[in-house]
Parts: structure tokens; C-alpha cells; sequence
């Protein structure tokens, strides 16, 4: 397994048999999971911005980001919010998952994409601190300059902070109950030339973000949505797709996604969380003008039109042939 590279979104990703080695509370309502191959050989490597997909013993698949470190081949750590509302999965994780519980995990995977810059800011609010996290020992480790601004509800609700106390110059910590929101403003007035904006968390602070950012250089805002952003709705028509690897024609009604109408036909096509925020459909366009609808790829990606995630995403024209 130490041969197999880390997956980008949508590739096929690896299935395996892993264990529960351990739980541990890291704040209110945040529990860290460790996962060991259940055969005790190394799991396949990962980048910073990785994640995974727990497929829990109900059937329930939910996506966690990888918050431990890529040199310890031996576990996946993950950190999991019990979430209010919650449809089964951090639910399931809290109650009832155990030391030496068997479940499955799919993945690697790779959305956030953590690459070269000359400095980094990273912005994490709440639970979304867990994809920053080995981001930021892979910059300490590498000497680049960097700044994290961490914001929670409450301080105890605020998770991992002991191992973030190590860096008291490049950490600022915003309990909402203390000491107010992340002030955006004072962060993002001035662009730095050369910096990357990494963030995750919930969505009115990405939007927000977004916005205090605009600014700034193209392509200098990165960051990983746990759900779909919302969109104004589009009129869909239908189209026809032709699968060539298995030489097949499929029509996809207005009314189907891309990827619910493969499936309908019995094509061989896998999908998760059908917002396109986790990567599993990701498909290779041959040709044909996609329609991107997903909160995954960059505009350059997006102008590339070279994949695709089918599970939101439709065609500008009337056909699309794909590499399925």
C-alpha cells in the first residue's frame, strides 16, 4: 500500500477495512477518531486539506477531514462535531463508535488542495479548524511565514487548541463569548502580495471571506465548504451523455441529475454527498461544454472543462461525452 498515491477528487479512491484505536474528547462536542488498517498495514498517504469517507455499520457515509499528521502512516485521525440536526452520522460517531469497532473508510481525497506559497493566512471557525491544522505544522515545519485566526462560539468549544498553543506568535484565538467574531476586516483590508487565504468553517463566515477578500489577487482565497453553497436556480434541459468507456448512450431527463441517471441505467458510477462539495463523482470530460455547479473546482478549472462532478453538474449543450 505505500506505493499508492494520494487520490485527487473523484479519482478512484481506495476502500478499506479499518478499526477504531482510539477516541478522545479535544472540546464540547468535538471527539477526535483514530483508524487503523484492520489488517495493521500502513494506509495510503495523504496531503494537508485530505479527507475521508466514514462509512459507519447503519450505512451511513459522511466525509471528515484528516487533521493528523501525513507522516504517521500507521492512522487516520479525524474530528467529528456532534452536530445539531444531526441525520445520523456525528450522532452515530458520539454514541455509540468504540476502541476496536470495525468500520470502513473510502479515500483519500483531496478538494482543499494545500500548495506552494510565500506566506499563508488560514481562517478556521469552529470544527473547520480540523483540514488547517496539518496545514499549518507542514508551513512551521517548512519555515514559511504564517498566521491562523481561529474562531468558536465559546473557548470550550474550540477543539485541538493544545497542540496550537506551540505557536503563541502565529495563533489568534476568537471565542465569540469573549472576545467577538474574527475581525475579517482587520485581517483582509490589505492585501499581502504572495500570500494564500486558506479557510474553512461554516458558511456565513466563508461568505464572509469571500467578500472581505475580494480584493485581493486572483486565486489568493481557497478554501473547503462542509455543504453546497446556496445558488440561484438554473433551468435544466435534457441532454445526452455518452459513456465511452462502456460504450453507452444515456438520456438525462431535466428532472435527473447526470449521476442519478447513470445509475438509473446501471452504469457503474459512485457518488456521496450529491451537493458537489466531497469529490467522490468526479468525472473526466472528453468533450462537450460542462456546466459547473459544484463549490469544488477554481475558475481556471472551471475554464479548463476537463472534468466534472456529476452529481450537480449538467452541459451547456445538448451532449457530453465521458471518460465512464
Amino acid at each position: 500500500m505505500a506505493s499508492v498515491a494520494p487520490a485527487r477528487p473523484g479519482t478512484e479512491a481506495v476502500e478499506l477495512s479499518v478499526v477504531v484505536r482510539q477516541l478522545r474528547w479535544e472540546a464540547a462536542g468535538v471527539v477526535s477518531v483514530e483508524l487503523c488498517a484492520a489488517d495493521g498495514r500502513e494506509l495510503p498517504p495523504w496531503r494537508p486539506g485530505a479527507h475521508i469517507e466514514l462509512v459507519l455499520p447503519t450505512g451511513i457515509a459522511r466525509q471528515y477531514s484528516l487533521c493528523g499528521s501525513p507522516e504517521e502512516r500507521s492512522c487516520y485521525r479525524i474530528g467529528v462535531l456532534r452536530e445539531r440536526g444531526s441525520r445520523g452520522g456525528s450522532e452515530y460517531v458520539h454514541a455509540f463508535l468504540r476502541p476496536g469497532q470495525p468500520v470502513r473508510v473510502r479515500g483519500p481525497r483531496d478538494n482543499f488542495g494545500f500548495g506552494p506559497a510565500s506566506a499563508y493566512l488560514f481562517i478556521a471557525g469552529g470544527i473547520g479548524i480540523t483540514p488547517i491544522l496539518p496545514m499549518v505544522r507542514e508551513a512551521a515545519d517548512r519555515g514559511v511565514p504564517w498566521q491562523l485566526a481561529y474562531g468558536g462560539r465559546t473557548a470550550a468549544s474550540m477543539a485541538f487548541l493544545d497542540g496550537l498553543r506551540q505557536y503563541p506568535e502565529q495563533v489568534w484565538l476568537y471565542p465569540e463569548d469573549q472576545v467577538g467574531r474574527i475581525p475579517l476586516h482587520e485581517w483582509l483590508d490589505q492585501p499581502r502580495p504572495g500570500t494564500v487565504i486558506y479557510a474553512c468553517g461554516p458558511e456565513p463566515l466563508l461568505s464572509a471571506v469571500e467578500a472581505a477578500a475580494a480584493h485581493w489577487e486572483p486565486g489568493a482565497v481557497r478554501m473547503e465548504r462542509f455543504r453546497a453553497w446556496p445558488k440561484p436556480a438554473r433551468p435544466n434541459t435534457e441532454i445526452e451523455v455518452v459513456c465511452a468507456r462502456s460504450n453507452r448512450t444515456v438520456t438525462v431527463p431535466a428532472d435527473r441529475s447526470v449521476l442519478a441517471a447513470l445509475q438509473d441505467e446501471g452504469v457503474p458510477v459512485t457518488g456521496s454527498c450529491r451537493e458537489g462539495v466531497c469529490g467522490t463523482c468526479e468525472t473526466r470530460v472528453l468533450d462537450g461544454d460542462p456546466e459547473h455547479r459544484d463549490d469544488i473546482l477554481s475558475e481556471d478549472d472551471r475554464r479548463a472543462g476537463d472534468r466534472m462532478f456529476i452529481c450537480v453538474s449538467r452541459a451547456r449543450g445538448p451532449r457530453l461525452v465521458l471518460d465512464i
